[in-house]
């Protein structure tokens, strides 16, 4: 009989401590990842908008942009304004791809690598000047369950003036190790 209560009582400890064992989280990175590529195609198009308010709308209240040759922007309004110029130029286009999209298995970030074209018009002629180059966005699930950018960095692939030709001078004096001859 204390045998059988023994038992009992292991089987109901056993059944208790597995209901009471933390739970894994449901994987939903697939789902972020679509989530986050679903705004960056809205994104685009809004950017096509040239409406700063649109284009602001992506980014969280304390995002940043990081952008080349500036200081970095901190917070939605000073993204805004400082985007405001390019927006209004009659020859800005945008456009981006994802070629990376990656989700954190915590289901709240997910960072986008890709390329994008850029045209504004050049501040001397006034002729449309189109930048290639690659951009890193980092995502944050917001409370509502939106994804906004929290940190935003393009990086052109035009040379800066005089850089192209120290390093491609730099790279013919080093070895496969780095290291100077």
């Amino acid at each position: 009989m204390l045998r059988n209560v023994a038992l009992f009582g292991c089987t109901g400890l056993a059944a208790l401590m597995i209901g009471c064992a933390p739970q894994a989280a449901p994987d939903t990175r697939d789902a972020d990842v679509k989530a986050v590529k679903d705004v960056e195609a809205a994104w685009v198009k809004d950017a096509a908008t040239r409406d700063p308010e649109k284009f602001a709308a992506y980014y969280a209240d304390d995002g940043s942009v990081l952008l080349p040759n500036a200081p970095i922007l901190n917070g939605k309004d000073a993204i805004k304004m400082a985007l405001k110029p390019m927006l209004a130029d009659p020859n800005f286009v945008l456009t981006f791809q994802a070629s990376k999209v990656v989700a954190s298995k915590g289901g709240d970030l997910v960072y986008s690598a890709g390329s994008y074209n850029m045209t504004v018009s050049d501040a001397k002629t006034k002729k449309p000047v189109t930048d290639k180059g690659k951009y890193l966005t980092v995502y944050k699930k917001q409370a509502d369950g939106s994804w906004k950018a929290v940190a935003n960095m393009i990086s052109s692939d035009m040379p800066l003036a005089g850089v192209a030709k120290n390093v491609k001078k730099v790279g013919a004096k080093t070895t496969t190790r780095g290291r100077s001859k």
